[in-house]
């Protein structure tokens, strides 16, 4: 879905003839937006499923392609009558140099893709949102700044309607820019992924929330000449909610966040779409604002939390929350990678279940090489993926992908679950609350309902992790390492299973 969105700063920037001159649409221009969105739909269709995600990108492209150059060509000058050569659209902005900063952008973007590892895609990811905001911000203010550019004036000022759409798309889009920003640096490490908590957030949250309708409110009722003011408060207030929301928010519902901001993008430019008569943004930003939003749904159901519980701060995020008490030490078995190597040959079932240890520590490559050892030893070798494992929807099929690990063995928690109980070793990479026994048993814990898989019904489970000091993002300790049949393997991810499949060698 997000690869939609990487082409949408271009769509903002070009504006269809009738926004400028008031003339009914032409039909084929219609039609070719018509068919992008059909593109658009086919594209999110094959994102659904890493099987046919290649398929699903290409769609998303060409359907993009169809939406700039029909956009483009409505820019063109053109005869119509007595206005011989006259801009049918915006005279702003010249062809040429539209094309040249799609140029720039595209070797930005090529650049970009060719460079960035697999494991650094979530902040990438929150990267371009921001990108998308601000190009939605940009376009609002544009648009007010040169009313009649975009066909906007009626009389001397621009309409009620059309000033509501431009106030929620500068501060939806605003939103999306500060919120995705810190999303970036928390995922890049370069803030702290846990929770930072002001003192009376909520009340600073929702009034600020609340200043920005009621400043949206009078900026459309306001005259010409009282906008600028509303404007510019409308502005700030929206680029310093942003902050103030996602800076509380906790490592653990970073895929929330991720998809949540996909959503934010997609409706910030479905309101441009309307502000500059686009029908091409809006489709696009109303299937990508949707889309993020059952998204962001599904991911909330998967960790058993609302999404106002999500927006309120994250796992460990409130008093008394687990991680930082005092745990009693118990006992647990320490194994070796040889102890490993031996049990998993003699197994007849194996199921892997990768985290977020595993994309830190990049052993998706090894980790496939031990599968095909495995495998061709006659073991029988399974993914199981957890809705939230990792920083981004998607992240562990994206890191498996990217090892060449076929599409078939790789399978979502409700598809799975029910087969550990046949399973000889569950071989855990990196993952920790996914699999705590806490959120089927323990109704004081924070994770309690969040579905998990059935690690502990495994004859046997391996258990990867740096030391036994950490916990996961949730706070509490994980029964299933002290559990009899678990064996952990105290040590970097990719470092263990290469000893593993040295092993098996």
């Amino acid at each position: 879905m997000h690869r939609l969105l990487l082409a949408a700063p271009f769509a903002l920037l070009a504006t269809p003839a009738h926004a400028a001159t008031g003339e009914a649409v032409n039909p084929w221009v219609a039609l070719a937006y018509l068919v992008s969105g059909v593109f658009f739909i086919l594209a999110l269709r094959g994102l659904s499923s890493p099987a046919t995600s290649r398929t699903g990108n290409r769609f998303g492209m060409i359907g993009m392609l169809i939406a700039v150059v029909t956009t483009l060509l409505t820019q063109i000058p053109q005869k119509t009558g007595d206005l011989a050569n006259s801009y049918v659209g915006p005279d702003f902005a010249s062809l040429g140099e539209i094309l040249i900063a799609i140029a720039i952008g595209a070797i930005i973007g090529v650049t970009i893709a060719r460079r960035i590892a697999m494991t650094a895609m979530p902040e990438l990811v929150a990267a371009f949102h921001s990108l998308v905001g601000l190009a939605a911000v940009l376009v609002g203010w544009a648009a007010y700044l040169n009313p009649g550019a975009f066909g906007l004036l009626v009389g001397d000022g621009i309409g009620a309607v059309s000033k509501v759409e431009m106030g929620l798309g500068i501060a939806i889009g605003a939103i999306t820019f500060s919120g995705s920003v810190i999303a970036f640096a928390k995922l890049s490490g370069r803030m702290s992924g846990s929770p930072i908590l002001l003192p009376a957030r909520h009340v600073i949250n929702l009034g600020t929330l609340a200043a920005i309708i009621v400043f949206t409110a009078l900026f459309a009722m306001a005259g010409p000449s009282e906008t600028m003011p509303l404007i510019i408060a409308l502005t700030v207030l929206a680029f310093l909610i942003g902050f103030l929301l996602i800076i509380p928010i906790g490592g653990a519902d970073m895929p929330v966040v991720v998809s949540m901001l996909n959503s934010y993008s997609g409706w910030a430019a479905a309101a441009m779409g309307f502000t500059l008569g686009n029908t091409a943004m809006i489709i696009t930003g109303a299937l990508v604002g949707s889309s993020g939003a059952i998204l962001s749904y599904i991911m909330c159901r998967a960790m058993n939390r609302s999404f106002i519980s999500v927006i309120a701060g994250g796992f460990g995020a409130e008093d008394g929350a687990g991680g930082g008490e005092a745990r009693e030490a118990r006992p647990y078995k320490q194994g070796s990678a040889d102890d490993a190597a031996f049990m998993l040959e003699q197994a007849e079932k194996v199921i892997i279940i990768p985290g977020y240890g595993m994309a830190v520590a990049q052993a998706q490559h090894a980790l496939r090489e031990m599968t095909d050892i495995l495998e061709e030893k006659g073991v029988d070798v399974k993914f199981a993926i957890h809705p939230v494992a990792g920083r981004m929807p998607g992240h562990m099929n994206v890191l498996l992908a990217e090892a060449s690990v076929d599409y078939d063995k790789v399978f979502e928690l409700e598809d799975i679950n029910s087969e550990f109980a046949q399973a000889d070793v569950a071989f855990i990479i990196g993952a920790n609350d996914v699999v705590n026994p806490a959120a089927k048993t323990d109704k004081s814990s924070p994770i309690y309902g969040m579905p998990v898989f059935d690690v502990d019904k495994a004859k046997q489970v391996f258990f990867i992790k740096r030391s036994m000091g950490g916990v996961g993002y949730a706070g509490v300790d994980n029964d299933v390492f002290y559990m009899d049949q678990t064996m952990m393997l105290l040590s970097d991810a990719k470092k263990m299973v290469e000893e593993i499949v040295k092993a098996l060698d």
